[in-house]
């Protein structure tokens, strides 16, 4: 935009000349978002313990020596894809499993032992835009992701804190799980469950596809990464996404690098591949 490529009425309103009129550019905003259910642990094996600042300062000692121990790893060492209602054929669901009740950033602690579940819907049907306000590079953009903006999305995370109580209530669980901190055990109703959406819900980083890659007045690039109408101009990184993955957004964007490179290099194609996915045989009529 900063360079003269956007909607040509936004851009000649805060004084850019506009090289190339693409109205696309900045729009079809999207992310994976996620709440945390938690629950207290019964016993004293989660890493509460390791959380003040003398345990923090041995993790960090041992990991610079040995590169072992709990610095090793970033714990979210379990995970899951289901699907959220009958009629989704394949995962609309992910799942991160933390064994500690905390905020991601670490600034929110629960006071004593728990666990939680990272969870969220992956193919969020809001859509929000990035625009300029001044021709000032120094200046940041306005972004407005539009968060939970259709009802789809409601209805996937009211499931996501559902389905994630069946899964804590199953016998495996029985000898570690106390009472539930968050959500509660007091919000159950359809309108307590998006109160506290509303309240907790964060970004899990995965922001994409404001240069969408297709065809017609809101497409930014083609199939190639060129941007349309602009020669010797392509972008390659997960803005051109049309729609968000179905998953964490790091090996896809890799893999649009890759295969960018190649189309730049005048490489041929790879075969296509006949990798088999999931589809769930019974989906029209059942959510397992």
């Amino acid at each position: 935009m900063l360079s003269g490529i956007g909607d040509q009425k936004e851009l000649a309103d805060i004084g850019i000349d506009v090289v190339h009129h693409l109205p696309g550019v900045g729009k079809n905003l999207q992310d994976h978002l996620e709440l945390y259910v938690q629950q207290e642990c019964t016993q004293p094996i989660s890493l509460y313990s390791s959380l003040n600042p003398m345990a923090k300062a041995m993790i960090g000692l041992r990991w610079i020596l040995t590169r072992g121990g709990l610095g090793a790893t970033n714990h979210f060492e379990s995970g899951a894809f289901i699907r959220s209602r009958e009629g989704v054929a394949w995962p609309d669901i992910q799942y991160h499993f933390l064994p500690a009740a905390m905020s991601y950033d670490g600034n929110s602690v629960a006071d004593g032992h728990g666990f939680q579940a990272h969870v969220g819907p992956m193919r969020s049907k809001s859509r929000g835009r990035v625009w300029l306000t001044s021709s000032d590079v120094h200046e940041a953009p306005k972004i407005l992701f539009n968060y939970m903006s259709e009802e789809d999305d409601w209805r996937e995370m009211r499931q996501s804190v559902r389905l994630t109580r069946e899964i804590f209530a199953q016998k495996s669980f029985d000898p570690y799980r106390g009472k539930e901190l968050a959500p509660g055990a007091d919000v159950q109703s359809d309108d307590e469950i998006d109160s506290f959406v509303r309240e907790t819900v964060q970004s899990a980083y995965h922001p994409c596809g404001t240069c969408r890659m297709g065809v017609g007045a809101d497409a930014v690039v083609d199939p190639q990464t060129k941007v349309h109408g602009v020669e010797g101009l392509r972008v390659v990184d997960s803005s051109i996404m049309p729609t968000i993955t179905t998953g964490n957004l790091n090996a896809p964007t890799i893999m649009i690098a890759e295969k960018a490179a190649d189309m730049i290099l005048g490489r041929p194609a790879l075969a296509k591949s006949e990798a088999p996915f999931f589809k769930a045989d019974n989906y029209e009529s059942s959510q397992r």
